[in-house]
């Protein structure tokens, strides 16, 4: 499963953003195209366009235009606000993954004013169009309260999958604490949510075995958190960059409780970032009530 970042422009600036301020960039068409060849050959399931906002992309719509030459299943990762009708019946994905963090006041308070609306009457034009559509909600403290009236909205729409984590403090987020939720409320959030889950693993081994991430200057990660912690270029080949990334065995982690093989370590990047002298995701061991604070 291949998370491909193909640009890193965006017409907005999320308060929790991972990637922040930064330089424009972007690959180009022929690395697009050589990193699905290679991801295919590999016998790879899945691919995430993502940014970004990936119809910024400065020749977008030759990217869609090479798409259906795949057999892979594409989805599609957007905000959702630029996302018309128009637009919608030509894209040539599986699925669309769309981001919803919260209720109106708590999404647009992330955001931007007039975020949630676009995104949900975009939500409603791709199922009125027969697209399968997933949500994604980061946690954050404007949020709290809205995760049960969440629930029975995506469940009345028909979404297929609702994924809910937590930001990681890095890129914007770093100058917005205010949006950081105290690790016990958060947890209490991640028990929400449904569907299969993107960063699936494998027992005996922590989440994201089967996942890398190609950014938009091409470097490879084993996921776009360790975005300074590169395993190489799309340039030397996928297969290549992946062998260097080193699964993590449940065995080797300091955690040793009764719920490792459902809890997989949590995040690794917020164990590393944000855990204690035990390399614990806090937030994961509080949602398991392991913890208090």
């Amino acid at each position: 499963y291949l998370e491909l970042q193909i640009t890193n422009r965006c017409n907005l600036k999320c308060r929790h953003c991972y990637i922040g301020d930064t330089d424009f960039k972007e690959l180009s068409i022929e690395r697009i195209k050589n990193i699905l060849t290679e991801l295919e050959e590999m016998q790879g399931l899945r691919v995430l366009l993502t940014g970004g906002e990936p119809l910024l992309h400065s020749r977008f719509t030759e990217v869609n235009g090479m798409l259906p030459e795949f057999s892979l299943r594409k989805v599609f990762f957007t905000s959702g606000v630029l996302l018309q009708k128009e637009i919608i019946k030509t894209l040539n994905v599986d699925e669309l993954q769309i981001s919803i963090d919260g209720l109106e006041d708590a999404h647009d308070s992330l955001r931007g004013r007039g975020t949630y609306k676009a995104a949900i009457g975009t939500i409603e034009d791709c199922l009125a169009l027969n697209y399968e559509v997933s949500v994604s909600t980061m946690v954050h403290s404007k949020n709290l309260q809205d995760f049960d009236k969440m629930e029975k909205l995506f469940k009345s729409m028909g979404i297929k999958e609702w994924s809910v984590d937590i930001p990681s403090v890095t890129g914007r987020m770093r100058g917005h604490p205010e949006f950081q939720a105290a690790s016990v409320d958060a947890a209490r959030c991640l028990n929400y949510g449904f569907g299969g889950g993107i960063h699936g693993s494998e027992p005996g081994f922590a989440c994201g075995l089967h996942l890398m991430t190609v950014m938009a200057d091409g470097r490879a990660a084993k996921c776009t958190f360790y975005s300074d912690s590169t395993v190489g270029s799309a340039e030397e080949g996928l297969r290549r960059c992946w062998q260097r990334i080193r699964p993590i065995r449940l065995s080797d982690l300091k955690c040793d409780c009764e719920h490792i093989e459902s809890c997989r370590g949590g995040c690794r990047y917020r164990a590393e970032t944000l855990g204690d002298s035990f390399g614990r995701d806090l937030y994961k061991c509080a949602s398991y009530d392991i913890m208090k604070s």
